[in-house]
């Protein structure tokens, strides 16, 4: 098997569709915890088909999958962003794909 930073665009995105449909059935079939860790693939798998220069220094997101506090993005390390919440003096990472901008 590839390492997602070795696949193209095409394989990404057929890898986050069957990520995408084994985790919803094990999701549906009680296996939460298994489900879970394919929807963490499924994220990283989606980090590979971004560009990490969209996703910008000292700006705020939300981290799909956490409760809606506000991640402040400190620098990027390859595909994950390292940052904050608010109130923590604790870095924490996440993969790309799991941001989204906020809206103000």
């Amino acid at each position: 098997m590839k390492r997602y930073s070795e696949m193209t665009q095409e394989e990404l995105f057929r890898e986050m569709q069957h990520l995408l449909g084994e985790s919803r059935k094990k999701h549906q079939a009680g296996f939460i915890s298994e489900g879970n860790i394919l929807e963490q693939k499924f994220f990283m798998a989606k980090s590979y088909t971004l560009d990490p220069q969209f996703i910008e220094i000292g700006k705020e997101y939300t981290v799909i999958g956490e409760d809606e506090e506000v991640f402040t993005v400190l620098y990027l390390n390859g595909v994950f962003a390292w940052g904050r919440f608010p109130g923590s003096t604790e870095d924490v990472a996440f993969p790309i794909g799991r941001l989204e901008k906020k809206e103000h």
